[in-house]
């Protein structure tokens, strides 16, 4: 059992780990506190998400829906391997399971019993990562999303001291879930455990690193954040700077104007070129990845 680490303390777990991580404009204080327990905190688990697409998962996961309100985990693994922070602290992510697996689980038992009870309160003692997949068993595992799975999860394991045996799929948890499906929790488990057997090192891409898009809504929100102040260097660096003073980290009127220039440079119009950024001329900017 361990107090869950504070929002800073999990970023920084994350990326000593060589997490690509990307903060949604509001997930330090997006949580179900109010509604129940947050901790102490057991171990680490995994669930597909039943979704495509990473814009349209993190939102979800991030606000919820009429049925279960958000946020629905504390992180979104993406197929690139982008880990999307959506919430801290209690998530309708695990719902109730086995007593019998959490004693396991506490225990670092390498053998958890089968889910036959559903009884305790999952979303008070593990933290959740919701991967996208279709969980139809054909919907690929890219290795860049299974890595950060490992490495995510190791970084909490290595930050509350734990062992691989604190991480457990949903379907572990419950015999109402399947998830994850498309590969063995065992497997899992078994490359964190290699992982933890060493010191956390970050990934060596073999070319240049840049920033996710983070979804044109996120842009919408008028965020402040390093992502614009390099998105901003970038508009100059290539001749599309409608700044006065700058760039700087708060998202204005002048980024909108600027991207508007790039967008145009491009080749879109009208509509397509409003200066809201989309996937498209976002990947052609190659924006450097931002921490």
């Amino acid at each position: 059992m361990a107090n869950p680490l504070t929002a800073d303390a999990l970023v920084s777990a994350l990326r000593a780990e060589g997490v690509v991580v990307v903060e949604h404009p509001g997930w330090r204080t997006n949580n179900r506190n109010r509604k129940g327990a947050w901790g102490p905190v057991n171990g680490v688990m995994i669930h597909h998400t039943v979704t495509t697409g990473t814009t349209a998962t993190v939102a979800l996961c991030f606000k919820g829906h009429s049925g279960l309100p958000g946020p629905l985990c504390h992180a979104v693994i993406a197929k690139d391997g982008t880990v999307h922070l959506v919430g801290h602290g209690r998530a309708n992510h695990a719902g109730a399971g086995d007593p019998d697996v959490l004693a396991a689980v506490t225990a670092e038992r390498t053998r958890l019993p089968a889910p036959d009870q559903r009884t305790t309160d999952g979303n008070a003692r593990f933290y959740g990562f919701e991967c996208v997949n279709l969980g139809d068993g054909k919907d690929p595992w890219p290795e860049a999303q299974l890595d950060a799975i490992v490495r995510a999860s190791a970084a909490l394991c290595r930050a509350h001291g734990w062992s691989a045996a604190s991480v457990i799929g949903h379907k572990e948890w419950t015999s109402a879930k399947i998830d994850p499906r498309g590969f063995t929790m065992a497997s899992l488990r078994a490359r964190i455990a290699d992982r933890l057997g060493s010191k956390p090192t970050s990934p060596k891409p073999s070319t240049p690193r840049y920033q996710p898009f983070p979804g044109t809504a996120w842009f919408k929100k008028h965020p402040k954040s390093p992502v614009v102040t390099a998105m901003g260097r970038r508009l100059v660096a290539v001749g599309c700077s409608a700044y006065a003073s700058g760039p700087g980290p708060q998202w204005t009127e002048a980024d909108r104007r600027s991207y508007a220039k790039w967008q145009r440079r491009l080749g879109y119009t009208g509509a397509d070129a409003d200066g809201w950024p989309g996937k498209k001329s976002w990947a052609a900017l190659k924006v450097p990845y931002s921490s």
